[in-house]
């Protein structure tokens, strides 16, 4: 069952420079001007049910298993669509608004990837 789906519409410009942190922020359309360059813009759409680790998260076929879940992620996600992806490995999640992922090489994603969580 698919938990989540929803599109990256737009990449900010500045968006790949947090690649180095192993991170990726996403932010609904309405990021504000000053965040939205660093953000991948995503459609938001509601979660059907909570975000547990052990789930996965796919970036069109890239798969990522999810590590640990900050306890504001499911709402940042419904409401703004605005959480941090940090691909770490982290079994605990450290800020609230983080979703950590298995540690791997970041996946290519552009306007039109689908993001989805199962």
């Amino acid at each position: 069952m698919t938990l989540y789906k929803t599109n990256i519409v737009e990449v900010g410009s500045d968006a790949a420079m947090f690649k180095e942190e192993n991170m990726m922020i996403l932010f609904g359309k309405e990021a504000p001007a000053e965040l939205a360059d660093y953000a991948y813009i995503i459609d938001v759409t509601p979660l059907a049910a909570a975000i547990e680790v052990g789930m996965t998260l796919s970036f069109n076929s890239s798969e990522y298993a999810i590590t640990a879940v900050g306890n504001v992620v499911d709402k940042n996600l419904t409401n703004l669509g605005h959480i941090t992806l940090k691909f770490d490995g982290s079994t605990e999640a450290e800020l609230p608004g983080t979703l950590y992922l298995e540690a791997k090489a970041l996946p290519e994603a552009s306007a039109g990837t689908v993001i989805t969580i199962n």
